[in-house]
This record gives structure tokens, C-alpha cells and sequence, in this order.
């Protein structure tokens, strides 16, 4: 350790047995350097108690060293896990994730992004495709970044994924089994491009089917477990209630069989049900739930790569991410 004063550059060099310049490249252009003296460098950074001097990194290259994200809400384990995964990809690279929420409203979200360009973000990304004209006219005239996630608009770089494809995949699967009157709780559509494309692929799969999901089989609700067991009870009481549900989140299907045995109705033999996102408590509450897994980890993983790619100016295209379905025991052949 380096007595009476801070560790500076150059002695992490001496300490890890590189040029200064190698320090310096570790720092700015980590990608340069073999993962071996990449390794020993940081390590005697990190021995060394070294801190690089952030501002005079941002004068140098004209950056903050920050990205922002501003998602619908931080009370989702979907969200949560993609700002983990972009937190630990930009981490790396020495970027600090700035996140904001708008909880569904226009304004929040442009006050958000107006907030954050202010703050000189490197880059920013959102949830979704829709949003306010004036928030679209700050994107468009923002001179940094932007990285949509979850749906694509044509006008930014996004990582997707196939919303309809989700709706449909659910819709078929319990029409396969059998299943002839399939109702769906979603969260709220108005601000959420994505549950209306879900309902969409629903809709088109079962019209498809000679089948129909009328409005009054579909309950927009909060999205949380509350949610799926009050929209899953005002279907279950209409006077010919669905044999089987969708919803439009994983939270929303297992809200829907929490109310399902609470009314003494058995999941699958009496009710089936299917979710949409893939969250791991999905596979461990009973019975295990049916859903269409999405990527949600890889999306914030690409979303903070294709970031720090646009920020480097480096190229960098619109990813379509592929979604499956996963069957396990909340789903059963109608009898």
C-alpha cells in the first residue's frame, strides 16, 4: 500500500507489472486487453484500494460513465431481474445504471427521461414502444443512445421479443388440450403495449380455432397477485365460466390459482391455467406453472451490450429474442 497519499495510476502498474498505458486501457477500453492481464490488473487495483478519478475519466472521453433505464415499476421481479442483469454487464465495463419508474403514466415517463438526459446519461433504456409524443420528440432529438426493451418501434435499436407469439403460444396450447372457453386476465392495456399483444395473439389464435375471447372473458387487473385472484373470480363467476385461464403475466396466472383453491377448485383437474414471463417461483409454486418463458435476464444482458456498443460508437441492430413455452403441471386435458 502506498503510504501518505492516494494510490495513483502508476502504481498499480508497478504493483501488477504493466506500462501505466495497460492501467489506463483496464480502465477505459477493457476490451483491448487479454482477460489474463486484465485479471491482474484489477486484482491490483483491487489489493491496492485504487479508485480511477471518474471525473477527469468523463472529461477525457466526453462521457458520464452512466446509462439510465426507466421501467413501468421497480415492485416486478420481471423488471428487477433485467436491471440486475444490466447492472452487472455495464458494471464490468465501469458504467453506473441510473434507474428511474413511471408506475403506467405518460408524464412520469417523459419527466423521467427529461430527467435523466439532464443528468447527462450516456445512454438510456425504456420499456415498450408507446409513449407520449413529447417524450418521443425528446428521444429523437436526445444526442445519446437509446435502446427500447420488450417491443420495438422501428425508430430505435431494441431488444425484443415476440409479444403475440406469447398470447398465442398460451392460447394454443390450452386449445390443444381441449379447452374451449379459455379466458385471460391481463394488467391494465392503456400505456402497456405489451399485454395488448399478448391479448392480441390470444384472440387471433383462438379466432383461428373457430373460438372467441370476448370482453367479457377478458379482466384487466393491477399487475400482482391480488390482481390475478379478483380478475380470476369475476370469470369464474360468469354463468358459464372458463375451463381454463391465461395470464398475462406469470404473477396474474398464479394469482388466478391462488383464488382457484380458495374456492375449493383443483388446478388442473378443474381449472388450467397458463402464465406468461417465466419467473423462477413459477416452477416451485403447486402446482408448478405452464408459461411462456421469456428471456428476461438475456434482455437486460443485450440491452446494457448494445448500450455501451451504440455509446462506443460501434454498430449495433435490433435483437428479436426467441420464447418458448414450458409445460408442467398447471395445465391437464379438459375432461
Amino acid at each position: 500500500m502506498r503510504q501518505g497519499g492516494r494510490i495513483k495510476l502508476s502504481d498499480v502498474a508497478r504493483d501488477a507489472g504493466v506500462s501505466p498505458a495497460t492501467v489506463s486501457r483496464a480502465i477505459a477500453q477493457p476490451h483491448l486487453l487479454s482477460e489474463e492481464t486484465l485479471a491482474k490488473v484489477r486484482a491490483s487495483a483491487l489489493r491496492l484500494g485504487y479508485l480511477p478519478d471518474g471525473a477527469a475519466r468523463a472529461l477525457a472521453s466526453g462521457r458520464s460513465m452512466t446509462i439510465g433505464a426507466i421501467v413501468p415499476t421497480l415492485d416486478s421481479a420481471i423488471f428487477a431481474r433485467a436491471l440486475q442483469a444490466m447492472q452487472s454487464t455495464l458494471a464490468q465495463e465501469g458504467f453506473l445504471l441510473l434507474v428511474a419508474s413511471h408506475e403506467g403514466h405518460a408524464a412520469a415517463e417523459a419527466q423521467a427521461v427529461r430527467s435523466l438526459l439532464g443528468r447527462g446519461v450516456d445512454g438510456l433504456m425504456l420499456v415498450g414502444a408507446e409513449r407520449s409524443p413529447e417524450t418521443v420528440a425528446m428521444l429523437k432529438e436526445a444526442r445519446v443512445p437509446i435502446v427500447l426493451t420488450w417491443c420495438d418501434d422501428g425508430n430505435f435499436t431494441a431488444v425484443t421479443i415476440d409479444n403475440v407469439l406469447a398470447g398465442r403460444l398460451a392460447a394454443e396450447h390450452l386449445i390443444s388440450l381441449g379447452h374451449r372457453r379459455i379466458g385471460m386476465v391481463t394488467g391494465q392495456l392503456r400505456f402497456n403495449d405489451r399485454q395488448r399483444a399478448r391479448l392480441a395473439g390470444a384472440r387471433a389464435a383462438l379466432a383461428e380455432a373457430g373460438l372467441g375471447l370476448p370482453d367479457q372473458l377478458h379482466s384487466e387487473q393491477a399487475v400482482t397477485l391480488a390482481g390475478g385472484r379478483t380478475g380470476c373470480a369475476a370469470l369464474l363467476e360468469l354463468d358459464d365460466p372458463p375451463t381454463a385461464l391465461i395470464g398475462g403475466i406469470d404473477l396474474l396466472a398464479i394469482g388466478c390459482m391462488e383464488e382457484a383453491h380458495a374456492r375449493g377448485i383443483s388446478v388442473p383437474s378443474g381449472l388450467s391455467v397458463v402464465g406468461i414471463d417465466g419467473l423462477d417461483m413459477s416452477a416451485h409454486v403447486s402446482p408448478s406453472l405452464t408459461t411462456v418463458h421469456l428471456p428476461i435476464g438475456r434482455i437486460g444482458m443485450l440491452a446494457a451490450e448494445t448500450l455501451m456498443a451504440l455509446v462506443a460508437g460501434r454498430p449495433a441492430a435490433t435483437t428479436m429474442l426467441p420464447i418458448e413455452l414450458v409445460v408442467r403441471r398447471s395445465t391437464a386435458r379438459l375432461a
